[in-house]
């Protein structure tokens, strides 16, 4: 990594700090739902889908400590049932589709989104609501179509792929840490 990004970096995180508080509340309705029997859903379309299996995997697998398993389930990670409500119903639904299956008053959608562009996660935020699900939105850049459709929104101040993407880590695994803390 050249000086030059990890100067970027660190400018991006020294803006996102005001951010924190949003955060925390974020890992709160995360944690509200976890306790109350309901599961986490996570979306994301390429880098961000990484995101959305990197923090399902971690709720039912572990992070830092030992606990028990806890329900989440990552829309982007079964391949055969993308393609098939893609082929279906078309690209923009292959994630509403399964929150419409999967999805239950109290249960937290999670996206993630560099630009916040992506018409699925957007039809996809609409239909969480429209179903009584809690949902969060984690962007980058202005927040694109997604902006505003959320109970909770971070939008890292980067226009920046990499930056943003680096700093979703970041939020991902501080829920996980709060989380873990109070389980």
């Amino acid at each position: 990594m050249s000086e030059t990004q990890l100067d970027d970096l660190i400018a991006t995180l020294e803006r996102f700090r005001t951010l924190l508080p949003a955060v925390a509340e974020a890992g709160a309705e995360i944690q509200r739902a976890i306790r109350g029997g309901n599961k986490v859903l996570t979306a994301g379309n390429g880098g961000s889908a990484a995101d959305a299996l990197h923090l399902a995997e971690e709720f039912v697998g572990r992070f830092e400590k030992e606990r028990p398993s806890l329900p989440a389930v990552a829309l982007c990670a079964d391949p055969t049932l993308l393609t098939c409500i893609g082929n279906d119903y078309g690209f923009d639904r292959i994630f509403s589709r399964q929150v419409e299956g999967l999805g239950r008053p109290g249960d937290v959608l999670v996206v993630f989104s560099t630009s916040g562009k992506s018409p699925n996660l957007v039809t996809a935020l609409r239909t969480a609501r429209a179903r009584g699900l809690r949902t969060i939105a984690v962007l980058g850049k202005d927040g694109g179509d997604a902006r505003g459709l959320a109970d909770h929104e971070l939008i890292v101040p980067s226009k920046t792929t990499a930056r943003i993407q680096e700093v979703h880590t970041f939020i991902l695994h501080s829920w996980l840490a709060q989380l873990e803390e109070t389980i």
